[in-house]
This record gives structure tokens, sequence and C-alpha cells, in this order.
């Protein structure tokens, strides 16, 4: 067994699997997850798991490049969106590269899950809890 990283199988294939630009998606239980687009569904009853602890996890794992978030974010969760643009700066200090930030409005940024690789679904209630995230490369 695994000492430490993601335990959950069929996620740790999907992050394996990326390549450079390459996005994905972290969801709250809501977003409506378009067909033919695979969905890691991690939620087991409201606020579990919560979206920073998805969050946190997977950016632990992956070297990312670019964030979409909902431009709703900071007007109707605003403690979240503080709390997730503070791991952003983090991110950025850990990887020596700025991330590229992209704000959308909730409308646009469901029209760009068709192209994620995949959907974490998490146990999120917050309003607009979710990001599209662009893999990098460690070189």
């Amino acid at each position: 067994m695994k000492r430490h990283g993601l335990l959950n199988a069929p996620l740790a294939t999907l992050i394996a699997e990326l390549g450079h630009t390459d996005t994905f998606v972290i969801a709250d239980a809501g977003l409506p997850i378009p067909p033919g687009v695979p969905r890691v569904d991690l939620a087991l009853r409201p606020g579990l798991p919560g979206f920073l602890e998805v969050f946190d996890a997977l950016a632990d794992e992956l070297c990312l490049e670019g964030v979409t978030l909902a431009s709703e974010l900071a007007e109707a969760s605003p403690d979240l969106h503080d709390r997730l643009s503070a791991r952003l700066d983090a991110l950025d200090a850990r990887d020596k590269a700025p991330m590229e930030r992209t704000r959308v409005a909730h409308e646009a940024f469901k029209r760009l899950l068709p192209e994620a690789r995949f959907v974490v679904r998490t146990g999120e209630c917050t309003p607009f809890a979710n990001v599209v995230l662009r893999s990098g490369v460690p070189f």
C-alpha cells in the first residue's frame, strides 16, 4: 500500500495520464458534468470531501500552469475565494513561476467542461466552488 499521495486508483491513473496543457476540473456537488467526460465522484454527503481538501491533495501531486475560475466566486463565496487565492499564491512560490489565472462567467466556465480530460466531483456545496486546472511540466 502507498505511504502517501493519492490512494484513489482511478484518480491516480487519470492524473498520471495528464500531459502538458491538458485540463481537468475540480467541481462542487452541483456542477453539471457533460456526458462523455470522465468523472471521479468523491462526493459522500454535503461538504464531504470539501473543495479545498481535494484541491490541496491534487496540487501536491501536480505541476500546474493555469487555473480558470468563475468570476462569480469572489462575490458569492468570498471566504472560499480568498482561501483558494492564498493556495494559488503558495503554488506560485513553490514552483517559482506564476500560474496563469483566468476568470470567466459561470456560463462560459461550463462551456469549458467538454474539453476537460476529467472532472473530480467533491461534496462541496459552496456556490461556484469549481476550477479548471491546466497541467504544466516540471522542466
